[in-house]
């Protein structure tokens, strides 16, 4: 999360296997309520978004990433953990370069010492039913 009232801008990676994806867990202990995101992360000045999207996987999973494509943009209004948060997402299209995740059933990645995530593949299905919820909403029209 960026200060309060910074608008934040991301590179995040669709990273699709079939009728799956690959996100990361995210929860918010104010509503309560676990949710998925693709990974990614921040775009650090001097520094493309396409470059940021494979350093961040770099750093976070230790991943190299091949097939790149520009989706496009999302302007993201929310609130996290009670704090209003605005982001624009440069979204990403890739596929890892080793074949090994694409067999992970999950890992565990720090983006910093306090904080752990979790990415899984998960089926697209159980997002579309209202399972189980993606955000921002609008990667919905990525999929």
């Amino acid at each position: 999360m960026g200060k309060s009232g910074e608008i934040r801008v991301l590179a995040l990676g669709l990273i699709r296997d079939g009728e799956r994806i690959f996100v990361s867990e995210g929860y918010d202990p104010v509503k309560q309520l676990t949710f998925y995101r693709a990974l990614g992360g921040g775009v650090k000045f001097g520094e493309t978004s396409r470059a940021a999207l494979e350093r961040e996987f770099q750093e976070e999973i230790q991943a190299d990433l091949t097939n790149i494509r520009y989706l496009g943009c999302i302007e993201n209004l929310f609130t996290f953990n009670g704090k209003q948060g605005h982001e624009i997402i440069q979204i990403y299209q890739c596929d890892f370069v080793e074949p090994k995740f694409y067999e992970l059933k999950s890992l565990i990645f720090s983006e910093s010492p306090q904080h752990h995530h979790r990415a899984l593949w998960i089926d697209i299905a159980r997002f579309k039913s209202g399972e189980l919820r993606l955000v921002p909403e609008v990667f919905f029209d990525y999929l």
